[in-house]
């Protein structure tokens, strides 16, 4: 169920199902929002997204916005983090309070640029060997959300 810490994880335009439904069971298992964004690489009833995510859904709070401009308005001014697989500081160095938007982005592509550009002081990564090609999208999510609840437990 929704926790107290608040934290809301979005997918701006994920691909792949089996990613997906595997980040609402992490949301499920941390008590964490999941926000996805428009176009969708699936159906919600895909049966990849729907095997991933298990029974999970039942524990998650799942909104689904139309595009980007219609999340942003959601989000406002509270507080966001950026994640890319390229560039920004280390998700250690990254800073995560109660009701912190954590963004991830397509499979393909990461974030989109604009997005990137606009708040280029908020963007984290989590730390790879040289040549490595990244990581899959719910392992980063994994990361990054338990990196935000180990903060949080912090502040309490």
């Amino acid at each position: 169920m929704f926790a107290a810490h608040g934290l809301k994880v979005v997918l701006v335009e994920p691909e792949i199902p089996q990613n997906t439904g595997n980040i609402a069971r992490l949301c499920a298992a941390a008590g964490a929002e999941l926000h996805l964004v428009r176009p969708l690489g699936f159906f919600l009833g895909d049966k990849y997204f729907k095997r991933a995510a298990m029974d999970y859904l039942k524990g998650v709070r799942l909104t689904v916005h139309d595009d980007l401009g219609a999340l942003m308005k959601v989000v406002g001014e509270g507080p966001m983090v950026l994640t890319s697989g390229v560039r920004g500081t280390s998700f250690w160095e990254g800073r995560y309070g109660p009701g912190t938007w954590l963004f991830f982005g397509r499979e393909s592509a990461g974030l989109p640029e604009v997005l990137l550009q606009a708040h280029s002081d908020l963007i984290i990564r989590v730390p790879m060997v040289e040549g490595t090609r990244g990581l899959n999208v719910s392992t980063a999510a994994g990361i990054v959300v338990y990196e935000a609840l180990r903060q949080i437990s912090l502040l309490g």
